[in-house]
């Protein structure tokens, strides 16, 4: 079994950040293990707070990871502060981790702030190099770029741009647009398209999350990146048609749907 590292954020309710990623993980056959930068209260409804980690804690749980079992991926999401991306950068390097995905989580569904603006240059200037593919939605994009972006020719010229930041390979992924749900990758010399239906539903609480830890969990088991983006989209495609109505506002996708249907377990 390949293992997986997240660094990310805690979701209380149990939809975004490393409660998602280590179910994505554990769905796609993949061993999950974390490393927790912030604590998030938070619900359906929104974020309600947000407590940053030690950046003494993080290091020591990202290294005694790495000193003790072998890392076959890496993803990356929630990280608020300047300091901690710094800490980030160091470890990784320092134990030479391979596969990064890098998912430049900003702002949430609920437009509270979990990038600090100072922080998004440190993510620009120390992770985006690290990143074997990096995969920010419209918003994040466009806070990327310093632009806005209204179309899939727009998504193509903020991937290249991006792809200037130092990333291997850039997935701008097109949920914020209108019609046909399309992402873009480009990787300094092709530029491909994942298209797929736009499903009809609110409850859309932690995709960001659950599709690039998709990405790292199929890279650990040894996809090529074009094929790893495929059945990721894939996988999230699904969880999200057969997402959950929990909660007052914006439900979480269902990220166990395939592994309940084999199990003969109804999904509502």
């Amino acid at each position: 079994m390949k293992n997986v590292l997240t660094i990310a954020g805690s979701d209380s309710c149990g939809g975004a950040g490393i409660q998602a990623d280590l179910k994505t993980f554990s769905a796609l056959g993949t061993y999950g293990m974390s490393a927790i930068t912030a604590v998030t209260a938070q619900n359906t409804t929104g974020v309600f707070g947000v407590r940053e980690l030690e950046v003494e804690m993080v290091a020591a749980q990202i290294n005694c990871i790495f000193e003790d079992i072998e890392v076959h991926a890496v993803k990356i999401g929630m990280v608020s502060g300047s300091e901690i991306i710094e800490t980030i950068s160091k470890c990784l390097l320092e134990n030479r981790a391979r596969n990064i995905v890098v998912d430049p989580v900003m702002v949430s569904k609920s437009k509270y702030k979990l990038l600090r603006p100072e922080a998004c240059k440190a993510l620009v200037r120390v992770l985006l190099p690290l990143a074997d593919v990096v995969t920010p939605n419209i918003p994040e994009a466009e806070e990327l770029v310093k632009g806005t972006i209204k179309t899939v020719e727009e998504m193509k010229q903020a991937a290249r741009e991006i792809y200037g930041l130092g990333a291997r390979h850039v997935l701008v992924k097109g949920g914020h647009l209108a019609g046909e749900a399309v992402d873009v990758l480009y990787d300094g010399d092709r530029m491909l398209l994942f298209e797929g239906p736009r499903i009809a539903t609110q409850n859309t609480h932690g995709t960001g999350c659950t599709f690039s830890s998709a990405i790292a969990a199929y890279l650990a088991r040894g996809y090529a990146m074009t094929e790893a983006i495929g059945a990721a989209k894939e996988y999230i495609s699904t969880a999200i048609a057969h997402s959950l109505a929990l909660g007052r506002g914006v439900g979480p996708t269902h990220h166990f749907y395939a592994l309940y249907k084999k199990a003969g377990l109804n999904d509502d």
